[in-house]
């Protein structure tokens, strides 16, 4: 892929280091190429696989690239190295044919977006979570610790350059001519930072409402939920902490998600009534056996379990920091991240309020039918682009 006739208007380049189709990020790249299938935009992705129905001559994968000799050198690096091939093979193909437009992510985009800034091609840079500095005002110049990575050498230094660097993320941020943030959390910590409110796209995620439907009831005793890797993160041991306290009658906890290091000492201690099954594949049956969706995150894009457990009927018990799905008071409950007695006094409120909880869980499912549908995503994600039509 590189020349276009004349008479075609050229193509918009996709990059991912996720596949196409799947769950996750994986059906936020699939969505994303679908609305620019369904609008008849020219188009052609790089990806590590394709698992969806899209047409294979528009993906070229990297399903059988080197870099899946290093695989072995454990996640971080790994997932680093990967980022560096795909942005490698993103920027040869700038570099050649014309484009109407690049759309890469953050930490895999960085040479492309130099080329693309070279040539004149507008970038859209897609951003998971918030800004690098996450807020804070961090200085401009090396760290300590960055200047002794740096300096590394050999085996260390070569490792080392595997992963994605604050620099290299703050000068994506520079070079990209749109940021597409997914919350208003997000888009607060760029500006903090003194990127232009002119630069940022908000585009919320997107949800099937086809597949995440609500129970016919709910179920007679009080369920809680929370959907999400176990880490401290995402408030997790908080979670635990406080419902140990509670000790609420006739009631269950449910831990849906891997179970990492830092939790399995606390699912040890847990009481009898909190159930931690791992990995589920049907999630949509945890949610709809479930009386409110409990996700007390300090620091998400925009949580996809909001979308999920919102279509599903639930009301939630949720930060701003997770996102703009839940509204305080109309579909669920907002508090503060890291407070364990604001979380008890929600989970209180609900557990003894039922009919509460149908009203905002209600109303959870009409705000994402009528907001957070995929469809609703595709619509925004072709306004982005519009935003940089040449």
């Amino acid at each position: 892929m590189g020349a276009h006739p004349l008479s075609e208007s050229p193509p918009i380049l996709y990059a991912t280091s996720a596949r196409i189709g799947g769950p996750g990020l994986d059906a936020v790249a699939l969505e994303s190429l679908r609305a620019l299938e369904t609008a008849g935009r020219p188009w052609h992705a790089l990806a590590y696989d394709n698992r969806s129905d899209l047409p294979d001559s528009k993906i070229s994968v990297l399903r059988w690239h080197p870099v899946r000799l290093l695989s072995a050198l454990g996640s971080e690096h790994y997932y680093g190295a990967k980022k560096h091939a795909l942005d490698r093979a993103a920027a040869r193909r700038v570099s050649r044919g014309p484009w109407a437009l690049f759309h890469g992510w953050t930490g895999e985009s960085v040479r492309t977006l130099r080329i693309a800034k070279t040539r004149g091609i507008p970038s859209i840079l897609e951003i998971p979570t918030w800004h690098r500095h996450k807020g804070r005002d961090l200085p401009l110049r090396l760290t300590k610790t960055e200047r002794e990575n740096a300096a590394l050498r050999g085996w260390a230094g070569w490792k080392q350059g595997l992963l994605i660097s604050r620099q290299q993320t703050l000068e994506e941020y520079g070079l990209a001519d749109l940021i597409l943030v997914l919350s208003e959390k997000s888009e607060e910590t760029f500006l903090a930072a003194g990127v232009p409110k002119e630069k940022l796209f908000r585009h919320q995620r997107g949800v099937d409402v086809e597949r995440f439907t609500p129970a016919p009831a709910p179920p007679q005793k009080f369920v809680a939920v929370f959907v999400g890797a176990l880490i401290k993160r995402k408030g997790v041991h908080h979670l635990l902490d406080v419902w140990k306290r509670l000790a609420l009658p006739d009631s269950e906890l449910r831990l849906i998600g891997a179970v990492h290091d830092e939790i399995a000492p606390l699912l040890r201690d847990a009481p009898s009534n909190v159930v931690a099954p791992g990995f589920v594949g049907d999630v949509a049956a945890e949610y709809r056996g479930a009386s409110v969706h409990v996700f007390p995150s300090e620091c998400e894009g925009s949580a996809k379990c909001t979308y999920e457990a919102a279509a599903c009927g639930l009301p939630q018990i949720t930060t701003r920091e997770a996102g703009d799905v839940v509204l305080d008071g109309v579909n669920g409950l907002i508090i503060p991240p890291n407070d364990p007695d604001a979380l008890a006094a929600a989970i209180q409120r609900l557990h003894a309020d039922r009919e509460l909880c149908v009203r905002l869980g209600a109303a959870g499912r009409e705000r994402v039918c009528a907001q957070f549908t995929w469809r609703h995503f595709g619509t925004r994600m072709l306004e982005a682009y519009a935003r940089l039509k040449r």
